[in-house]
Formats: structure tokens, sequence, C-alpha cells
């Protein structure tokens, strides 16, 4: 679990029982190699070792292994260390000062080393890292990502729209945040989308939010709005997904476990922002009470909404949330959502589509997404797409008249409940790994909360301005 995760690194550096790990590029071989006698340069050429990124080779001494060589290549990101934690025998281990940068070396380390081990214990138990000082960066992003990984790995029942709020209210609480839980009535009356995408399960929806203040934020610090889609299992309602599409809903909620995460970064670094996070905690389930096809719903903007599918429920969960939050007219708007199939066809499960509805915040995440090798890929906000929501007896659809563009009507879906002149992103996240790969096991995940971490630090330093305050 996340409170496990400090002690994969340990402070004591100088103790007799660490063995040493040597990372090497391929121009630094030769040198690299002189640390070792002429018997065991040869062992360690003659294994086939070139410094190639991931190239592994435990160097034999008197005792036993005296030492590791693990190859970089060229790659200056996180992801060459991560399958370190994992490639290592068991034991502690020590990065010998080299080329690379060692808040990313400990950012991959630790990511690489998460297991998901609630019902049965990992195979192996990761190497364990030791470090003169803890960075607190890297470690406080892995922590948030593990913690946003636990909550996606969860299975359903054990899971529901009251755990997730729970969940939310431990990490308020754990930052000194202001709590609410909205539920029952009061949820009708506030976020009716939301209770109809919840009311057919007996499990009740419930909306979970929280704010709260950086230490040095005034008055008139950036206001940051974080909205997540926390559907905890989607059957589809009765526009009922078959048996193979339902095998990983469970990650339905990885909208909301990813602003959970991103929440946790901004929160743990202090940053001198102004910080609201809305999750609509909620199970898309089949009953007598559920929402039909055709049904009509009035929002919480006052727009009357026609279910064409109850398959399309993130959006009706996301768009009271936006609506509540853009009317506060925060300096950015953030959304994050398991939502279509669509964007996966167009991006595969690694690309994060990123819509929004101003090119310089877009620019400005995309190229937080390079600098921190935690990519997003834009798709349009297309206008021309926007009437295929058109209805005959509502103000709208929630799906379109057409079978093209599912991620982008989705999107125009959203857009229509907020406030003017709100910057607003919107991701539609797969929120799962589908094997394991260097620092991103199988399983849920939570991709691109790194980028948008960065923005939004550099739009508290001012380096960059998102909105029209300036």
């Amino acid at each position: 679990m996340t409170e496990d995760l400090p002690c994969r690194l340990i402070a004591d550096a100088d103790s007799t029982a660490v063995r040493s790990v040597i990372c090497v590029r391929p121009g630094s071989l030769s040198a690299d190699l002189a640390r070792f006698s002429a018997s065991q340069s040869q062992f360690i050429l003659q294994s086939g070792f070139a410094a190639a990124r991931g190239d592994l080779v435990l160097v034999p001494g008197h005792d036993g292994v005296e030492a590791a060589l693990f190859g970089l290549g060229a790659d200056q990101s996180h992801l060459a260390f991560g399958d370190l934690a994992m490639r290592l025998p068991e034991g502690v281990w020590r990065l010998l000062p080299g080329d690379y940068d060692l808040d990313r070396a400990v950012l991959g380390f630790c990511l690489g080393a998460y297991r998901f081990t609630q019902f049965r214990p990992a195979k192996r138990k990761p190497a364990i890292l030791a470090l003169d000082h803890l960075p607190k960066h890297p470690m406080s992003q892995a922590a948030s990502i593990w913690m946003a990984r636990d909550l996606i790995n969860l299975p359903a029942n054990l899971l529901g729209p009251s755990e997730l709020a729970d969940a939310c209210q431990q990490l308020a609480q754990a930052h000194g945040a202001v709590f609410h839980r909205t539920s029952g009535d009061d949820l009708r009356e506030a976020y009716p989308t939301v209770h109809a995408v919840g009311c057919g399960s007996d499990r009740a929806p419930v909306v979970a939010s929280f704010t709260w203040s950086g230490s040095k934020a005034g008055a008139d610090a950036p206001h940051i709005s974080l909205c997540g889609k926390g559907v905890i299992f989607d059957t589809g309602g009765y526009d009922l997904k078959p048996p193979a599409s339902m095998l990983r809903m469970k990650k339905d909620m990885g909208g909301a476990a990813s602003m959970l995460a991103l929440a946790g970064m901004l929160m743990q670094a202090d940053l001198p922002i102004r910080l609201s996070v809305r999750l609509g905690c909620v199970e898309n389930a089949i009953s007598g009470h559920a929402m039909r096809p055709l049904d009509v719903v009035r929002t919480r903007r006052g727009l009357c909404v026609e279910i064409g599918n109850t398959d399309a429920e993130g959006r009706l969960v996301l768009c009271d949330l936006l609506a509540e939050a853009s009317d506060e007219k925060p300096d950015l708007l953030i959304c994050a959502a398991t939502l279509t199939g669509a964007a996966r066809v167009a991006l595969g499960p690694d690309l994060p589509a990123l819509f929004c509805n101003n090119q310089d915040v877009a620019n400005a995440l995309l190229e937080a997404g390079r600098t921190t090798t935690d990519p997003l890929w834009q798709l349009p906000l297309w206008d021309g797409y926007d009437a295929w929501l058109d209805s005959d007896v509502a103000d709208l659809n929630n799906v379109a008249g057409k079978s093209h563009a599912g991620a982008i009507v989705a999107a125009l879906f959203m857009q229509r409940f907020l406030a003017p002149g709100v910057p607003w992103v919107h991701l539609d996240t797969y929120a799962w790994n589908e094997s394991t790969r260097p620092a991103r096991p199988e399983g849920g995940d939570a991709p691109g909360m790194r980028a948008l971490e960065a923005a939004i630090t550099a739009m508290a330093a001012g380096s960059i301005t998102f909105s029209g305050r300036n």
C-alpha cells in the first residue's frame, strides 16, 4: 500500500550490507570497467554487457555478488530505471554517482517497485535502494501514483462509491483540507445527473469534495479546480456492455483516482495555489430504479439531457461537477475520466487524449508531458460535430446520432456545461497498463498526472500563465 513506499528507500547508505549499482552509458563503459579486476572485466564483457538500456550484469566477488552494472543507453528519463527494483537481487543496493539525474532514478525505481499485494504477496520483494537522503519530490510523485494504482486495482465489491469518497476524505485530512460529502436528497438536488447515473445501484452515489490552500497562498493565488469521474463499476446500464467489455470496468473510477494523485502531488509540494477537488462517486448498475434509454434528465446547469445511451454515463457524472466548478471561475479547470473507447482506438492505452479550450494551456501541458516523459496527445474540440448532440425532445442528447469521433463528441458534450471564459482541460485516459514495462507494472495507473503537476508548478511560480488574469 501507499504508506509502505518510503520503506523502499533507506537512509543508511554506509551499511556494510549495501552492494553497489554502477549505472553505465556506452561511452563510459571502458572507464567503469577499470573499477574491477581484469578477470571481473572479462566476465562483464563476456556476459554481453554493452551498457544498452536495461542491460544488467551481476559482478561476482569473493563472497558472492560484489556489485551490479546497469545499462542506461542514451535514455535520460526515469524509465531507464523502471525495472531495476525487480531485476536486482533482493537486498539493499546503493546507486553510485554517475551520468544520470538522481530524482529521475528514484522516481523510476519506485514506480517500477510497485505491485498490488492486498490479496496475495508479490512473487518477490523489490530491491531496496540506499540513499544518503530521501529526495522529496520524486517520493511524493511515486507515493501519489501508488495511491491511484491501489484504488484502481481494488475490485468493485471492496471499493464502492462511499469507499472512494472515504479515500478522498483521507487524503484531504492528511493535508488539512476542508472536506465535504454530498449524498441523499442533497445530492439529488445539487447534482441531478450524478444521481441519475447512480440511482440504479443499491450503493448510493456520493460527491466527495475538498478545498485546500498552500501555506503561502494568498486570496489572489491561482485557483486550480479538479473534477474526476469515479464510476466504481460500469455495467453500461440498460445498454448493457458485453461480458468482455466489463472485465476491466473496476477501473472506470480511474479519472477520480488520477485527480486524487494530482491533488496529492500539489498539496505535498505545498504550492502557493488554491485547490478545489470534486469527485463523482457512483456505480452504473441495472435495477428498476436505473435510468433508461430516452429518459430526460435535468442538469445542474438547467439544460435537459435526453439519454441516448446509458453506457455514456461518465459525461453525465462530470457535467454537473464542471458546471459547479466553472461557476467559481478558476484559473484552470481540469477533469479526467476513463471516458471513451474511441480515445483508445485513436491513441492506444499509453496516451491520454487531451482536449482543451485554450491553446496556450494545451501547449504548456504538451511541453510538460515531453519534459517529464509523461506524454499527452491533443485531439480537437471540433465544433463542426457539436450539432450531432442535438435532440428532438431535450436541449441535447448524451450521445451523437453518428458513430464517428466518439471522444471528441464526449468532450463537446461536457464543454456545453462550462461557464464562459474558464480555461478547461479534459483528459480521456485509459488508466491501465496492459502489461508490465519499465516503471509501469500491469494494472491501474495515472498517466499524465506528473505532466499536469509540472505545468501547474510552473504556473504557481509565474513561469507560465494559463488565463487572462494578467
